[in-house]
């Protein structure tokens, strides 16, 4: 990601804020807690004005502003988590990541992954159609038990297989469906490859890669199509 990239995706990951008078923290907390539909442990509070004239002895209400410690988008999909999971009885709690990737955290967490991510994929699906009104906002995540992070070495590895098969046999390789985070970092893994070409085909949820061998036209249909390794 460029540093412009960067910017760009900080100022749509913006928190909110809000300058309050109030009689202590708690009241300004509690007031926003209300107007937000959030925990008041998920705001954080700075004094403008503490309020106090002539050394304390006459007072006034205090100024505070009060914010988000995360983008509100996230908060809301983590709680709407945590519903979720207390309605299924699953042993799960979910969790805010620094990233703001919701963790699904707990002793279900071979439940709730599911057979190759599916699962986990259900939930992001699902989340994100309620509560992601802007597409320009990157995507709400999910992981559980380090998911993500296998998976994701699971698919370098299948991109670099795959890559060395349609050099070999100059023929184009088709591979499953794959969410668009999958698809990127297929594409990535194989970015400096300059043997082979990566194309993103189809219409969701059945869009997939095929890998083309330098040179080859894309429109070309006569891949054939490998199946997903296990994550």
């Amino acid at each position: 990601m460029t540093s412009a990239e960067t910017q760009e995706t900080s100022e749509l990951l913006r928190t909110e804020s809000m300058i309050l008078d109030a009689k202590s923290a708690d009241a300004a907390k509690e007031t926003a807690s209300g107007l937000w539909n959030v925990s008041a442990g998920d705001l954080e509070v700075d004094v403008i004005d503490d309020g106090r004239r002539l050394f304390g002895l006459l007072g006034k209400k205090m100024k505070l502003r009060v914010s988000t410690k995360a983008p509100l988008m996230y908060l809301h999909a983590r709680d709407f988590a945590n519903s979720i999971l207390s309605q299924s009885e699953l042993s799960l709690t979910a969790a805010l990541g620094g990233d703001y990737t919701i963790n699904l955290e707990g002793d279900d967490s071979a439940i709730v992954i599911g057979r190759h991510g599916e699962t986990l994929k259900a939930y992001e699906f699902l989340t994100n159609l309620i509560y992601r009104t802007d597409q320009s906002v990157p995507k709400i995540r999910f992981d559980c038990a380090g998911y993500r992070a296998r998976r994701e070495e699971s698919l370098v590895h299948l991109a670099e297989s795959v890559a060395r098969e349609v050099i070999h046999r100059r023929a184009p390789v088709s591979l499953e469906p794959m969410s668009s985070w999958e698809r990127r970092i297929i594409h990535m893994a194989l970015q400096d490859n300059k043997e082979i070409t990566t194309s993103s085909e189809g219409e969701e949820p059945l869009r997939r890669i095929v890998v083309y061998p330098s040179g080859q036209s894309e429109r070309r249909r006569n891949f054939r199509r490998r199946r997903p390794r296990p994550a």
